[in-house]
């Protein structure tokens, strides 16, 4: 009830602190949100953006941490966050404070956005939406995360008694945490820091909306559990994990943590959840898909994830499949993963490397997984997949069941870290079976059954460094 009672104050700061700025274009806008006084700001870099023939506007260079692991020590960096909204095309200039720009990448690469250099600035357009990493010098610690929304359509009506509003500011939760009602809509605009977890547990027909940011200190900043019908939208923050749930979209949302056990976007013992055009800078996996795990019980079915960019400090970009119920097997299904940039992948752990890893334990099955359109960068250390039935008896209590029907389509990967490859089942009882690789391309090489220069005596996998072991059948790869 205190929250309902701000709304007035808090909808008039919102008008007057958000600032935008209409084109003579029809549909061009720019919006830019000042930081709130108290809020950690980083000058490493200095951040404007302008519309065509417009004055420059800046946008504030905001503190997050990431994790940088040293042969086996973590250390947490300090790098930089910038955001706005925009319609149309908009210029935006990047000016490194800490010396010389030698070289400077934005990232994703298949982006192709090169940027003009001219002395310690940088330049480039933008035409649509693009969650980016601004790079100097090579220094992917201590880079810029560049989001450059859609235009946010909602507005906030201060008279809706459904709305939990928060606008500009930093707000400090009682007890740590908001607790969202069912049939309720939260709203945090940005230029907002919200101090505290944003909760939904037992509820339905909930919308999480905004540009605002959970503070990088909250773990599990966005939670959701044994809920229906759930929307989020839009915001920053650490984690964001479902469990137990139904009916979940979560589109837009940035998830940066620099912490152990940093996991960005787990899903446990749920099923219907999209996670769309999302971007996960991790100290764990980016995003996982766990049956019987953390109280939530049941397997999962119909995850799907499309046009996002994972980056892993730590662990998998993708993670599928080891946390089931021994006693009463689980099953994992219906899994699509689709146009995704992954950008890095650091594990020294051999269990625990694969940018693509479908790993049943637990006597789970794990069934009909889809690898479309995905784009790997020259990560740091790890390997491109792993597929495996095992028995890792520090987080399972049993080998998992089995693993069938996974497609791998139109996978390049760019680079010379890969580590070999594994896919490999347990026994006889357990196996891998019809895993299919079509168009797999390695540094400009599609590996095919059929491909020019392979020695017959020469099993495919060979070709791409896969290792193919034991219990494992139907194994193809075409063009």
């Amino acid at each position: 009830m205190k929250i309902l009672k701000l709304l007035p104050l808090l909808f008039v700061a919102f008008t007057t602190t958000s600032i935008i700025y209409a084109s003579s274009l029809a549909g061009e806008k720019l919006v830019v949100y000042p930081s709130p006084q108290g809020a950690e700001l980083n000058n490493d870099f200095t951040v404007k953006v302008r519309q065509a023939g417009q004055e420059w506007k800046e946008t504030p260079s905001c503190l997050v941490n990431v994790d940088e692991v040293r042969e086996t020590a973590h250390h947490v960096e300090n790098a930089s966050m910038s955001y706005f909204d925009f319609s149309g095309e908009v210029e935006v200039s990047i000016t490194f404070n800490r010396g010389a720009v030698q070289t400077a990448s934005v990232r994703p690469l298949s982006c192709q956005i090169i940027p003009q250099i001219n002395g310690n600035t940088l330049t480039f357009k933008l035409n649509q939406p693009r969650n980016l990493s601004i790079e100097v010098n090579g220094d992917i610690f201590h880079n810029l995360h560049l989001f450059a929304n859609p235009i946010d359509e909602f507005v906030p009506d201060p008279n809706d008694k459904n709305l939990i509003y928060f606008g500009p500011g930093i707000h400090r939760p009682e007890n740590g945490r908001i607790i969202v009602p069912s049939g309720k809509t939260l709203y945090l605009s940005g230029g907002a820091i919200l101090m505290g977890q944003i909760l939904m547990d037992n509820v339905r027909d909930v919308k999480i909306l905004g540009r605002g940011m959970v503070d990088r200190s909250v773990k599990e900043g966005i939670r959701i559990a044994n809920s229906k019908n759930i929307y989020v939208e839009g915001l920053i923050c650490t984690q964001i994990p479902t469990g137990g749930s139904d009916s979940v979209t979560i589109r837009n949302v940035k998830s940066i943590s620099y912490y152990g056990w940093g996991d960005g976007m787990n899903v446990f013992a749920s099923n219907n959840v999209l996670f769309d055009g999302v971007f996960c800078r991790n100290s764990d996996d980016c995003t996982t898909v766990y049956a019987t795990r953390k109280g939530f019980k049941g397997g999962c079915k119909n995850i799907a994830m499309q046009n996002s960019t994972l980056w892993a400090d730590v662990a998998h970009p993708i993670m599928i499949g080891i946390h089931g119920n021994a006693e009463n097997p689980d099953i994992i299904e219906n899994l699509n993963y689709v146009n995704i940039d992954i950008l890095d992948h650091k594990e020294k752990q051999i269990d625990y490397q694969g940018c693509l890893a479908v790993n049943a334990g637990d006597n789970n099955l794990i069934r009909n997984v889809r690898f479309e359109n995905i784009r790997i960068e020259d990560f740091r250390q790890g390997q491109l997949i792993n597929i495996r039935i095992f028995y890792n008896t520090k987080y399972c209590t049993a080998p998992g069941k089995g693993i069938e029907n996974i497609l791998f389509k139109d996978i390049s990967y760019t680079g010379n870290n890969a580590e070999i490859s594994i896919i490999a089942g347990y026994n006889e009882e357990r196996k891998v079976k019809n895993i299919r690789f079509e168009n797999l391309n390695i540094n400009g090489q599609i590996i095919s059954d059929d491909m020019p220069g392979k020695p017959a005596w020469y099993k495919t996998s060979d070709m791409a460094r896969f290792f193919v072991g034991e219990h494992v059948e139907d194994v193809t790869f075409t063009k």
